[in-house]
């Protein structure tokens, strides 16, 4: 505890009193110093590997945006506006709708840590809901597989290939919504 946080009782004893302001802007100050303070205390080592993991996604996922949006920045550059001006909006859209239930267990992780302290199980249950995303985003990507790049792996994982190849592009949306709902709830129910 840190001197601000500290008040001494009558009898010589120190009280602790509830976090302010001034500590919360000493231990992060946004979503990338988030990172390494959620990082350091958590005790959980499958959040720690989530963080890991959930950073390199998250840089990768945006640095592919980007080269999306100067793509189609270069292939509409003399076009006019309108519909052109809506996709560009539209890639920054999706962008934060990937990134933000990625990056979302982090930031509940690092918030709780600075307003009240530690506890690994909340830790790790937003680590397993961070991961559930994770997969629910891989599941969307083989259900938007196009039809020449399908493959049969064969086995137990032949016949799921098969069945989320069968479903409509539209059904793709459902598992990582489903996540990023999960992930918002074990949030509520656990804190």
């Amino acid at each position: 505890m840190s001197d601000a946080t500290d008040e001494v009782s009558a009898d010589g004893e120190a009280a602790s009193a509830p976090r302010g302001d001034s500590d919360a802007a000493e231990t992060y100050k946004g979503i990338l110093t988030a990172y390494p303070y959620a990082f350091r205390a958590s005790e959980s080592m499958a959040f720690r590997i989530y963080a890991g993991v959930s950073a390199l996604l998250g840089a990768g996922v945006v640095l592919l945006f980007t080269f999306a949006i100067v793509t189609l920045l270069g292939s509409t550059a003399d076009a006019a506006g309108g519909s052109f001006t809506f996709s560009r909006a539209f890639f920054l859209f999706l962008m934060l709708l990937v990134v933000a239930p990625l990056v979302a267990p982090v930031l509940f992780v690092a918030r709780r840590h600075r307003r009240v302290g530690s506890e690994t199980r909340y830790d790790r249950q937003l680590a397993a809901t961070g991961y559930g995303f994770l997969l629910a985003m891989y599941v969307a990507l083989v259900i938007t597989t196009p039809a020449d790049l399908r493959e049969d792996p064969g086995g137990a994982l032949g016949f799921v290939a098969e069945f989320l190849y069968g479903l409509p592009n539209a059904a793709a949306v459902v598992p990582p919504v489903g996540a990023a709902l999960l992930i918002y709830l074990s949030h509520r129910q656990l804190r």
